[in-house]
């Protein structure tokens, strides 16, 4: 997150981005920032205590936690079928806790990792109203930054030699994973709210449980192999998620025709 600070900050003096902002406006950049943080703590975490598949598995569940998190920031209906396909995937959770029950901690992990995301990306499509992605990215970031060095400090090992002894092969990954992936991503995320809802940004992010489970069965083939009622679970979660998605489009599609064919 500091690297991805730094590229952030060095991109907003090029684009001489104006990131001036008021303090009430600071402070829920700053308690977005610390959502963000604790999502990537319980996402690690979870693939700590468990493995790939199982994070990326219930992650899948940041959907369902959009469809309540969404109508209540908003102040609109929850939609009734999006309850019904929640306790469907509430049940594909089941269905993989028959057979995984030994990674019980990495799923409570990943479910509160998805509802952390889920909780971000509803609050930036509020922030967008008023400010751009990268002035709340940055702001977000640097918070990010200051809880999670709170957080190491004081619950895990604390700041030693050894915690900033990496390789450069190690370095080479993390500065892919803060530009590409954190700095690019995050601020594509959060600016592409501005022409589609934070559910349907969120629904995206359902993409990652399938090809990362993918990606992991051929890199960690020995680890990643999960019992039959894994996939089971895990096909009946990210298919309730599509197909909510598409019931989503189609409605959107029927109300952008009606709209051109009224006069």
């Amino acid at each position: 997150m500091l690297i991805a600070s730094f590229l952030m900050f060095i991109y907003i003096k090029i684009a001489k981005i104006n990131i001036s902002v008021d303090r009430k406006s600071l402070s829920r950049f700053a308690a977005a920032g610390v959502i963000i943080a604790l999502h990537w703590i319980t996402f690690f975490g979870s693939i700590d205590v468990s493995n790939v598949s199982i994070a990326l598995a219930m992650f899948s569940t940041g959907a369902f936690f959009a469809s309540l998190i969404e109508p209540i920031i908003y102040k609109r209906k929850i939609i009734w079928y999006e309850i019904i396909f929640g306790v469907i995937v509430i049940a594909g959770i089941y269905i993989i806790l028959q057979s995984e029950m030994k990674y019980i901690y990495g799923i409570l992990l990943g479910i509160s990792s998805a509802f952390f995301s889920s909780l971000f990306a509803v609050l930036n499509g509020k922030f967008l109203e008023k400010h751009s992605a990268t002035k709340i990215s940055f702001y977000e970031f640097l918070s990010g930054v200051i809880f999670i060095s709170l957080f190491i400090a004081l619950f895990g090992n604390g700041f030693s030699e050894n915690f900033f002894n990496l390789s450069g092969s190690d370095f080479g990954y993390l500065f892919i994973l803060a530009s590409v992936c954190t700095t690019y991503a995050f601020i594509a995320s959060i600016y592409v709210m501005r022409h589609i809802s934070p559910y349907t940004v969120v629904l995206t992010y359902n993409l990652e449980p399938i090809y990362g489970i993918i990606l992991a069965l051929i890199i960690f083939p020995e680890s990643e192999k999960m019992a039959p009622n894994f996939y089971y679970g895990a096909f009946i979660i990210l298919g309730t998620v599509l197909l909510n998605g598409v019931l989503k489009n189609r409605k959107a599609f029927k109300l952008k025709r009606l709209k051109k064919t009224t006069p």
